[in-house]
């Protein structure tokens, strides 16, 4: 199924994986997707490696997880190290094995460089991506977003409309970065349909497990951690229980209070562990 067909239905919930380095972790993962699947997911999603180094596994991951597992699964594209031929094959092959839906992304640098530049023969950005899948396949094409502004945008303004050439290129639903402030998600859903964008904005959530860990990828993507909230996981020290505990804690209310005001879904970061998405789940089964 398509998964702007299932946001249709109603709010869905769903997960995000990477691919791991071997094959324990490979096994691990589908331990954590079992662990996951009684809590009906709407679909799941896998990453690619830095560079697209992960390009192969990838497709190998979705294709097992809808033929075996049963689950809908999307696979992630990205423009970073791909030429347009390389990535069309891509897309054959994952037409092919049955999947029918992929989320298109510049990607971030490869390691070690601190701006993006286009492959010779690739694309420049994720809306080329998109408008390239839309013309070649029929798949359900969803694309990010982020609620605090794009690192690299200029501006909101910028931001926002390098969001509305993605959706105008044929993007059917966008996922959003994490973040830890709803009001954030809610004002950027507000400026995005002021701006036209009328598609599903999925937000995306990541319970917190790992403080310094947290801190880092924040970093990176350009999300704040609200100072109350900060204030309690610092307080927590050393003690993995209690940031864990504070983490599901946050989580769980930020999922009650988007599903009550009409986020389409939730798009849980697992990092590719069960344990505190599932506690979340939980909570608000209760």
């Amino acid at each position: 199924m398509k998964i702007v067909e299932r946001l249709r239905q109603g709010p869905a919930f769903s997960f995000e994986f990477f691919p791991p380095k071997d094959e324990a972790g490979v096994e691990r993962l589908f331990e954590t997707i079992a662990e996951l699947r009684p809590y009906q997911p709407g679909y799941v999603s896998v990453t690619y490696g830095a560079g697209g180094s992960t390009r192969r596994l990838t497709v190998d991951l979705v294709r097992r997880i809808k033929r075996s597992v049963g689950i809908e699964a999307m696979a992630h594209l990205t423009c970073v190290g791909a030429t347009r031929e390389e990535l069309g094959e891509v897309l054959a092959e994952l037409a092919a094995s049955g999947i029918e839906n992929v989320i298109a992304l510049r990607g971030d640098p490869p390691r070690g460089e601190s701006r993006f530049v286009a492959t010779p023969g690739g694309f420049a950005n994720a809306s080329e991506l998109v408008a390239y899948i839309r013309g070649r396949h029929d798949f359900c094409v969803a694309a990010a977003c982020y609620p605090e502004r794009h690192p690299e945008a200029a501006s909101a303004d910028a931001d926002l409309a390098h969001l509305k050439a993605k959706v105008e290129a044929g993007a059917d639903f966008l996922i959003s970065q994490l973040f830890f402030d709803n009001a954030d998600y809610f004002r950027f859903v507000e400026r995005a349909r002021q701006a036209g964008i009328s598609v599903p904005i999925v937000p995306g959530i990541m319970p917190i497990t790992n403080l310094s860990q947290v801190k880092r990828f924040t970093a990176l993507c350009g999300a704040r951690i609200p100072t109350p909230l900060l204030a309690r996981l610092e307080a927590s020290g050393s003690d993995a229980e209690a940031v864990g505990a504070i983490g599901v804690e946050h989580a769980t209310a930020q999922c009650r209070d988007l599903l009550a005001r009409g986020a389409p879904g939730v798009h849980f970061y697992t990092l590719n562990r069960s344990l505190a998405t599932r506690h979340v789940l939980e909570q608000l089964r209760g």
